[in-house]
């Protein structure tokens, strides 16, 4: 029988097996390298257009504030604005108001009494004046009361005295609320 040695066949095949494979594993990290460095350039430049995004967003985020704060004091001047416009409105339909009030005083004013001081707080009349007698004191607290221009009057002080031998007076303070009336609050 002939004797055939396949040593050095299986030999060359074995050792061209492994340049191949070397050859594809070269190929492969050669390959796996390229794609790593492609994957790199990818996400790198992703990351570098949202952080130009996000620089963007906060710059706009800046100008928005910035607008804010200008729309804000827009607001708050406006405010004050129809705050100054409410009061010169109010001052202007109240105008005539208090030429009533002084007519609607010397109305219910009797004989005999007259006013020394006048003082308006509020809707608050505070008056001071003297008066022959206490019945002229009160004959001016229900005119007062009777008058559409003022309610709830209060006497607070009531004080008798000598300016001469002859002449008495009763010196008098009192209180009375200012209304209007119906027919001048339809009007306004």
């Amino acid at each position: 029988m002939a004797r055939i040695n396949l040593l050095p066949w299986r030999e060359e095949r074995r050792e061209e097996r492994r340049k191949r494979f070397l050859l594809i594993l070269a190929g492969v990290l050669v390959g796996s390298a390229g794609a790593v460095l492609v994957a790199n350039q990818a996400i790198n430049g992703a990351i570098e257009r949202q952080v130009a995004r996000n620089n963007y967003i906060n710059q706009q985020i800046v100008v928005v504030d910035e607008r804010i704060k200008q729309i804000g004091e827009l607001k708050a001047r406006r405010q004050q604005l129809l705050e100054r416009m409410r009061i010169i409105q109010d001052l202007q339909g109240n105008r005539p108001i208090s030429g009533r009030i002084f007519d609607q005083l010397a109305r219910t004013l009797p004989d005999g009494v007259y006013f020394t001081e006048v003082k308006r707080v509020g809707k608050t009349l505070s008056i001071s004046g003297a008066a022959e007698s206490n019945n002229r004191v009160s004959d001016l607290m229900r005119n007062l009361n009777a008058s559409d221009w003022f309610d709830a009057p209060s006497l607070t002080e009531v004080k008798a005295t000598t300016a001469g031998q002859l002449d008495q007076a009763n010196v008098f303070q009192l209180t009375v609320r200012q209304t209007q009336p119906v027919a001048v609050e339809d009007e306004q």
